[in-house]
């Protein structure tokens, strides 16, 4: 495979669409946020000089249509669709994968649950806050945001949530003053992302960022997993769970350019050090 290839996946309560460029081994990547298979435009095709890479729009989001719009989201669901679409893109191999922000806890899941179809997994700040010793502080938080999406509608929330990912005593959130350094490309993206904005943040934040991930078996499979943070984003909410993981785990915290959203706002440094990472030797652990 070497030409952008569209395809359509059919999962349990949703159809996928997914999108594969390049050739050799299987890359996936799980978009993030209020975003889809387009978040991963500005590296991908660097990426797929030596990698069949893969990316695609999750359940719900753009080009992904549920079943019925209502239903209930769950990690475990969505690592399934990334499962799906391993066993249909790379059957015989295992594959890498990378994952940002709510990407990354999906990443996380597929993971410790099948970890024989995993050689690689790139985590960039997985937001899962049930692991921080504040973490009642941040239930806390994701609640006030609900209440303000129910009774103020979405931007008042999102300014909240945002607000509530910021370092204590930062000024204004990064993502605002970086969005004016985003590549062309992303423009063409900026209006499914507002349109994936109601679901992501009633559906997606409150389950994902309420899962607790399995500490002792991410540590078990630490020799294949890259826990990672943005190196302008320290002290923010995303950025800790990541630290934090790399510590029980016993691994360094791999720092990445910019900040939560360095994919965006540095596609050619990003993938340059995530190419690095993919093709150091990986050792080939037996099955657990």
């Amino acid at each position: 495979m070497t030409g952008l290839t569209i395809g359509r996946l059919r999962v349990d309560g949703a159809t996928l669409h997914y999108e594969v460029r390049g050739s050799g081994p299987l890359l996936l990547l799980i978009p993030g946020g209020a975003g889809d298979a387009a978040s991963y435009d500005g590296i991908a095709d660097d990426l797929a000089v030596d990698h069949t890479v893969a990316s695609y729009d999750p359940r719900g989001m753009s080009r992904s249509p549920l079943d019925d719009p209502q239903a209930p989201q769950r990690v475990a669901q969505h690592a399934g669709d990334a499962f799906r679409l391993l066993e249909l893109l790379s059957p015989d191999a295992p594959a890498r994968v990378v994952g940002c922000s709510s990407g990354a806890i999906v990443a996380l899941h597929l993971l410790t649950t099948h970890p024989e179809r995993i050689e690689r997994a790139v985590v960039h700040e997985p937001p899962v806050v049930e692991v921080l010793p504040d973490a009642a502080e941040h239930r806390a938080l994701l609640a006030r945001v609900q209440d303000t999406f129910r009774r103020e509608g979405l931007m008042p929330a999102v300014a909240e949530f945002a607000a509530g990912l910021r370092r204590p005593g930062a000024g204004e959130p990064v993502a605002a003053e970086a969005a004016i350094r985003l590549p062309p490309q992303a423009a063409a993206r900026s209006e499914r992302t507002m349109a994936n904005m109601p679901y992501f943040l009633g559906c997606i934040v409150p389950s994902f960022m309420a899962y607790v991930p399995d500490v002792d078996r991410l540590a078990a499979l630490s020799d294949r997993l890259v826990l990672a943070g943005g190196a302008d984003s320290r002290g923010e909410l995303p950025y800790r769970p990541a630290a934090f993981l790399a510590e029980r785990c016993g691994t360094e915290l791999t720092h990445f350019p910019g900040g939560h959203t360095g994919l965006s706002t540095h596609p050619a440094e990003f993938a340059g050090l995530l190419r690095g990472l993919l093709h150091k030797d990986a050792e080939r652990p037996e099955d657990r």
